[in-house]
């Protein structure tokens, strides 16, 4: 924004959450917009102008005093493995723990490797790398968005294949909210956003809130717009709690329509059964929770 608009000054607020405090596992929180709530209820006050969010930790349901004035280019969405050893996933030898805050991964890691012992990980991003790197994990997931802002690059053995690890929605876009009345404010944020993530983010969000999976029932999905970027394609996943039974949705769409490509995808993962599919997450989470 700085560089966009040098002659605004412009002050960082820094603002505790109750994801900040709270160091249980995500998925054990029964409870949305974790990292969010704190912050927008600053802006909704006025207590600060605009607030900058990870995308993927803002709730499908934003309170309608607000709306999501810009997201900026996306960064690779992309999970990465990461380890003291330099040792790749294939390569990891039976039993090895690994890490991860995300049910959404930790089921995956399951279906590439059903014989490591995956672990839910508590803290935040440097707490996790640290943890492998002194061996209390043999190795641990996170979203290479999150180390690359945090300058941490140097640290990722391996970035995992979206093929194999779709990502959340929204995961590697930032997210920057304002009051909707303030239309000044809207004016000037959009004038950084990318269009293509726009659009991207658009068919991912509305696929989560058509289908409601949140952290308690798994949804991996990512959405590519073409090269000529008047198509998009949004490829979706959901998995039975055992990590057995999944069903993948591939669809194309207008890129001028994301929202309504999102909830044909949501539509196509119900009648294919996700509906099914979800009904052992709540005793699965329960037992990932026994696991803390």
């Amino acid at each position: 924004m700085k560089k966009a608009y040098p002659s605004i000054d412009f002050e960082v607020v820094t603002i505790s959450t109750k994801g900040d405090v709270d160091k249980r596992t995500l998925f054990t929180i029964d409870e949305k917009g974790i990292f969010e709530k704190e912050v927008n209820e600053a802006v909704i006050k006025g207590n600060v102008d605009f607030a900058v969010h990870s995308l993927k930790d803002i709730p499908s349901d934003l309170s309608n005093e607000l709306t999501i004035a810009c997201i900026p280019k996306r960064a690779k969405p992309n999970d990465v493995l990461v380890n003291e050893k330099k040792i790749k996933l294939k390569n990891l030898p039976t039993g090895s723990i690994v890490g991860t805050s995300s049910l959404r991964r930790a089921i995956q890691v399951i279906r590439k490797r059903h014989d490591l012992n995956v672990r839910p990980i508590r803290g935040n991003v440097e707490t996790r790398v640290k943890k492998s790197i002194t061996g209390e994990y043999d190795a641990v997931i996170l979203a290479e968005a999150g180390l690359t802002r945090l300058g941490m690059r140097d640290v990722i053995v391996e970035r995992l294949t979206i093929k194999d690890f779709l990502p959340s929605p929204g995961q590697g876009a930032i997210a920057i909210i304002c009051r909707k009345d303030n239309k000044k404010l809207i004016r000037v944020l959009r004038s950084i956003e990318d269009q293509q993530s726009r659009a991207e983010i658009d068919a991912e969000r509305s696929l989560l809130e058509k289908i409601e999976g949140g952290c308690r029932f798994p949804v991996g999905a990512y959405a590519v717009t073409s090269d000529d970027k008047y198509k998009i394609t949004l490829y979706a996943n959901v998995f039975s709690a055992d990590g057995i039974n999944s069903i993948k949705i591939r669809k194309i769409g207008d890129s001028k329509e994301p929202s309504k490509l999102g909830i044909e995808v949501a539509n196509l993962l119900f009648k294919e059964g996700a509906t099914k599919l979800a009904e052992g997450w709540r005793d699965a989470v329960k037992e990932w929770n026994q696991r803390l």
